[in-house]
C-alpha cells in the first residue's frame, strides 16, 4: 500500500463520489479507461495516478509539468509555460488527452502547443501507458490521459474555495475561485483562474526573453443526479498568451514585466460538452457529445496576424457498461469525432482540412478464481482526410489531396493475484495511428521551433505491436512495482533535417521506418518507519529505428539508428516524511526532498544536426506543506511550499526545445537552459464548508 496524503490515490468517475484515505491499497484504486471502470489490481496494463493531494501540494506550471513526475512520464517544454506530455518516449499525437469526458483536440501536433487545460480545474489524474485502451482510437498508441474533475458533492452540501499561488523566478502568481454543490439532486461546479508570468531566469542565461505568459479559465458544470443516473452540461473557456522567445544577433535579455510584447500567441479554447449516463437494470447506457473551437493565432507585431488557425471539433460516443454477469463484464459502444480546420492568417504552415472518423469497440473482462483477471477487446477505426488546396502569391503552397485510414485494434491481458501482496502482469496490444495533416500536409516555418516543415503525402498509417510485463509487490514496509515493454512500430513517423535551409531556417521533413522501443520503470518504497517513506522510480527508453527506404540510409549509418527526442533515462527519489504534532491548529504536516536525476543522452538522432547529446545533471527539490485548522476544527487553509531546482543548476533538458536555439548572443553557446531555483508557495481556502 502507498501511505501518506501525498501518494493516496482517489479517481472519480461519471460524477461518482471517490473514496480518498491517507493510506490507500492499490485494489481500492478505481481506473476508468481501460474498461469502462476497474480496480487497479484488476488491470493488466501499466496504470499510473496522480492524487489530488499531490496536485495541490506541488509546485507547476501547468498540468502536464504536474504529472511529469510519473514514471515513464515526461514532457517536451518550450520555456516554463508551455508543456506536453510524452509517454515512454512517445508524444504529440500519440498521446491522447481526455478531459470533460471528451478528447481534447487543439493543435496538438505542434512543439510549442501546450493542452488548454486549466490545471486547478483537475481533481485527479489516470496516466494508461501503452495502446492498451480501446475506447478512444486513432491516437491513444502511446497511452491515454485522463483528466477527472472533483467529484459530485453530497446531496444538500454546497462549498466554496479560493486558493492562490506564487513563484520566485518567474514571479507566477495565480488564483483560483470555486463555488459548487449538490441541492435536491441539482449539482454544480463552476470554477475561474487566472494566471500570469514574467521572463523566467535561467542560469547563466538571466532572464530569457519573452517567456513570459499569461493564463485564464472558466470551467462550469450544470446538471442532475438523479437514481436514473446523471445528466451533466461542461461548459469550458480557456486562454494563453504566451511569448516566442526568438534568438536573434538584437536579442536583448529579457525582464520582470508581465506585459506581454511581440512575437506572441493567442490561443483560445472554447468547450461544451453533454455527459450523459442512464442506469439500464444494473448496467449503464453512458452518451458524450462535445463541441470545441480551438484558434491559434501568432503575432510578429502587436497588431498584424501572421499563422491563424481556427479548429471546430465534434465528439460523440455512445457505450454501455454491462453489470458483472457470472464474472463476466462488457463494455461496447461506437465513438469518433468530426473536424474542420480552417486558415484565417496570411501566413501558412498547414493546409486547411475536414476530417471525419469513427470507431465501433468492446471491451470484456472476467474473474476466475478470485485471483485470476482477464480482459480485452477489439476496435475497428475508419478516417477520412481531405486537404484543401492554397495558392499563395500565386503559386501552390497546398494541394488537394484525400487519404483514407481504417485499422483494427486490439488487446489482451492477464493479472494473476499470486497472494495478499503480489500480482503479476502481462498483456499484449496493437495500436493504430493515422498521420495528421501537419505530417502529411506542412509547407512552412513553424514558428518558435526554428524549424521549416514539409510533409509528406505518401505516409503511412503507424501500427504498433507492445508487449507489456509487469510485477507489483505490496507489504507493510516494502512496496515494489516494475513494468517493463516491448514496441515495434511499422511506419514510424519522425522529423529528419534534410541539411538544406528555406529562407534560412533549417528544413525538416517528415519520413518514416520502422522502429522499435524497449524499456521500463522500476518503482520501489520503503516505509522505513511509520511516517518515513523512501520512494525510488527509474525509467528508461531505448527508441531505434530499424530499417528505412534507400533515401534514409546514409541517415540512419551517422545516426546508428536512434529515434529522435526520445527522453533520457532518468531516477526520481524521494524521501517523503509525515511529521507527527500533537498540536490540533496544524495537521497532515509533511516535508519531502526529492532528487530528480537524469543520465546523459547519447542516444541521438545526429544527421544533419536534428539532435544533440544531452549532459546528465541533477536536480534537488523541497517540499514541505500542512493542513492549518481554526479552534473548534474548521479547517482554515492548505499551505504547500516548494524549492525547485534547490542547487541553481544550469541544464538543458533534452526535450527542451529552447536547446535547439540558435547560438545565443549573450554566451555565445548554443541553446538556452532551463529554468533555475524556484520557490513556490500555495494556499487553498475552503470557505462555507
Amino acid at each position: 500500500m502507498l501511505c501518506s496524503s501525498v501518494y493516496a490515490h482517489a479517481l472519480v468517475a461519471g460524477g461518482q463520489k471517490a473514496e480518498q484515505d491517507t493510506c490507500a491499497h492499490l485494489d481500492e484504486v478505481v481506473v476508468t479507461g481501460v474498461t469502462g471502470s476497474a480496480r487497479i489490481r484488476e488491470i493488466p496494463a501499466p496504470v499510473s495516478v496522480v492524487s489530488n493531494a499531490s496536485l495541490r501540494t506541488h509546485q507547476n506550471t501547468n498540468i502536464i509539468d504536474a504529472i511529469s513526475r510519473q514514471p515513464g512520464v515526461s514532457q517536451v517544454t518550450t520555456g516554463s509555460g508551455i508543456s506536453k506530455p510524452v509517454i515512454r518516449g512517445l508524444g504529440y499525437n500519440r498521446v491522447l488527452v481526455v478531459n470533460d469526458g471528451v478528447r481534447q483536440e487543439g493543435q496538438q501536433w505542434g512543439d510549442e502547443h501546450g493542452i488548454e487545460v486549466d490545471g486547478n480545474a483537475v481533481h485527479s489524474v489516470e496516466i494508461l501507458k501503452g495502446p492498451a485502451s480501446l475506447m478512444y482510437g486513432s491516437d491513444a498508441m502511446a497511452g491515454v490521459i485522463i483528466m477527472h474533475d472533483a467529484p459530485v458533492m453530497p446531496m444538500g452540501e454546497m462549498r466554496a474555495e479560493a486558493g492562490t499561488e506564487y513563484q520566485t523566478n518567474n514571479g507566477l502568481f495565480d488564483y483560483t475561485l470555486a463555488f459548487l454543490g449538490n441541492q435536491q439532486g441539482f449539482v454544480w461546479n463552476w470554477r475561474w483562474s487566472q494566471k500570469w508570468a514574467h521572463d523566467y531566469n535561467a542560469p547563466k542565461d538571466g532572464y530569457v526573453s519573452n517567456s513570459r505568459f499569461r493564463e485564464r479559465a472558466l470551467n462550469g458544470m450544470l446538471g442532475m443526479n438523479k437514481g436514473w443516473g446523471y445528466s451533466h452540461l461542461k461548459l469550458g473557456y480557456y486562454h494563453l498568451t504566451p511569448g516566442m522567445t526568438e534568438v536573434e544577433d538584437d536579442y536583448e535579455e529579457g525582464s520582470r514585466t508581465y506585459t506581454i510584447t511581440s512575437p506572441f500567441q493567442q490561443v483560445k479554447h472554447y468547450k461544451a460538452v453533454l455527459d450523459n449516463s442512464f442506469r439500464l437494470g444494473e448496467g449503464q447506457l453512458k452518451s458524450i457529445v462535445g463541441y470545441q473551437q480551438n484558434r491559434r493565432q501568432e503575432f510578429e507585431e502587436a497588431d498584424e496576424c501572421g499563422l491563424d488557425f481556427r479548429l471546430h471539433t465534434v465528439n460523440y460516443d455512445l457505450r454501455y457498461v454491462s453489470p458483472e454477469w457470472n464474472g463476466w463484464k462488457i463494455n461496447a459502444g461506437v465513438g469518433g469525432m468530426y473536424q474542420q480546420s480552417e486558415n484565417l492568417g496570411d501566413e501558412f504552415l498547414i493546409p486547411a482540412y475536414n476530417l471525419f472518423d469513427v470507431g465501433v469497440f468492446g471491451t470484456v473482462c472476467k474473474t476466475f478464481f478470485e485471483r485470476l483477471h482477464l480482459s480485452g477487446g477489439l476496435r475497428y477505426d475508419h478516417r477520412r482526410l481531405h486537404s484543401l488546396a492554397l495558392e499563395d502569391e500565386g503559386e501552390e503552397r497546398f494541394s488537394d489531396f484525400r487519404r483514407h485510414f481504417g485499422a483494427l485494434s486490439g488487446s489482451l491481458g492477464a493479472i494473476l493475484n499470486m497472494g495478499e501482496h503480489l500480482d503479476l502482469k502481462a498483456n499484449i496490444s496493437h495500436g493504430f495511428r493515422a498521420p495528421n495533416m501537419s505530417e502529411l500536409g506542412s509547407n512552412g516555418e513553424h514558428e518558435g521551433t526554428f524549424r521549416y516543415e514539409l510533409g509528406n503525402h505518401s505516409l503511412k498509417a503507424e501500427h504498433s505491436w507492445q508487449f507489456d510485463l509487469g510485477m507489483d509487490y505490496s507489504a507493510e514496509h516494502f512496496s515494489a512495482s516494475v513494468a517493463l515493454f516491448a514496441n515495434r512500430i511499422s511506419n514510424y513517423i519522425y522529423l529528419s533535417r534534410t541539411g538544406d535551409n528555406v529562407d534560412d531556417i533549417p528544413a525538416y521533413q517528415f519520413t518514416s521506418g520502422d522502429a522499435r522501443l524497449l524499456g521500463g520503470e522500476v518503482r520501489l518504497i520503503w516505509h522505513i518507519i511509520r511516517h518515513l517513506h523512501f520512494e525510488n522510480a527509474i525509467s528508461y527508453v531505448d527508441a531505434r529505428q530499424l530499417n528505412a527506404n534507400d533515401a534514409q540510409e546514409s541517415v540512419l549509418s551517422q545516426s546508428k539508428g536512434y529515434l529522435p527526442f526520445t527522453p533520457a533515462p532518468r531516477w526520481l527519489s524521494t524521501l517523503h516524511y509525515d511529521i507527527p504534532l500533537n498540536v490540533k491548529a496544524v495537521r497532515d504536516l509533511f516535508a519531502e526532498i526529492e532528487v530528480d536525476t537524469n543520465f546523459r543522452q547519447n542516444h541521438v538522432m545526429t544527421a544533419g544536426g536534428t539532435e544533440t547529446p544531452t549532459p546528465a545533471y541533477t536536480l534537488v527539490n523541497l517540499s514541505v506543506g500542512t493542513d492549518i485548522h481554526l479552534r473548534g476544527g474548521r479547517k482554515l487553509c492548505s499551505v504547500g511550499i516548494t524549492a525547485t531546482n534547490l542547487m541553481n543548476t544550469a541544464y538543458q533538458s533534452h526535450l527542451s526545445r529552447l536547446k535547439y536555439a540558435d547560438t545565443f548572443p549573450l554566451t555565445g553557446r548554443h541553446g538556452i537552459n532551463n529554468i533555475g531555483r524556484n520557490i513556490g508557495i500555495k494556499l487553498l481556502f475552503p470557505l462555507g464548508e
